[in-house]
């Protein structure tokens, strides 16, 4: 695929070895933004897009992009949703438990000198909430739902249908929920300046910054796995195609 400013972000991502790389370093949104094209989400970055099409061009032809690339829209989808819970989920929930009290010692500490860190501690903990909630709602109803339907799909049984009508629905509420969260994670790196530490951070606030950055690239990947590649594939496996 070659790179074009009228291709989707979503397109880039599944089909470019080291875009999504790219995409995170440029701070483009590939993941709940991904439906743009480049050239509409490098105008929303601020980003010339010339400068995001040589990064793409020479991340494809570098000697350097992986061999091993896991295919994620060519492997059953049963492996992809194993994936995303073993590698994001379980991740998520322990970021979630070791940032949550680093934050109540950081902002003892400091709030009263940098008062923006209790404005970063209230959107955390209503994300970390609603994040706890979301992932308990993939892995109860829509992920098993999705390995039903392929093991069907396999098998060449009929699909049995769920309770909530097509798994339409259920994904249509799971992207509007990663919509949330990522204008969550918009305003924890506005607030937070980029995750820059002021000079009088201790090495608990450096920590906490660091692991609000980490959270925010692995979600990213997380949601772009599940937005561009899982539930797309579901619903073109559920409709027959």
């Amino acid at each position: 695929m070659s790179v074009t400013a009228t291709k989707t972000v979503r397109e880039l991502a599944v089909d470019e070895p080291g875009a999504a790389r790219v995409f995170e370093g440029l701070g483009i949104d590939y993941c709940c933004g991904g439906k743009q094209t480049l050239e509409q989400a490098c105008n929303a970055a601020g980003v010339r897009i010339g400068k995001v099409m040589d990064a793409l061009e020479a991340a494809n032809s570098s000697a350097h992009a992986p061999s091993t690339q896991i295919n994620w829209q060519t492997v059953p989808l049963s492996d992809v949703i194993a994936h995303i819970k073993k590698t994001h989920h379980e991740y998520t929930r322990q970021e979630i438990v070791r940032i949550s009290p680093l934050f109540e010692k950081v902002c003892s500490v400091h709030g009263k000198n940098h008062p923006e860190l209790l404005q970063l501690q209230a959107v955390f903990e209503d994300l970390a909430q609603e994040l706890s909630t979301h992932l308990m709602k993939e892995e109860m109803v829509l992920f098993p739902y999705i390995e039903r339907m392929e093991e069907s799909v396999l098998q060449r049984e009929p699909i049995l249908p769920p309770p909530f009508g097509t798994v339409q629905n259920p994904v249509a509420m799971m992207e509007h929920e990663h919509d949330s969260a990522g204008n969550a994670l918009r305003t924890l790196r506005t607030a937070s300046n980029d995750y820059t530490a002021p000079a009088d951070a201790c090495v608990s606030f450096q920590t906490l910054y660091k692991a609000l950055a980490e959270l925010e690239a692995d979600l990213h990947q997380h949601i772009h796995l599940e937005n561009n590649i899982l539930f797309p594939r579901a619903i073109a496996m559920e409709k027959g195609n």
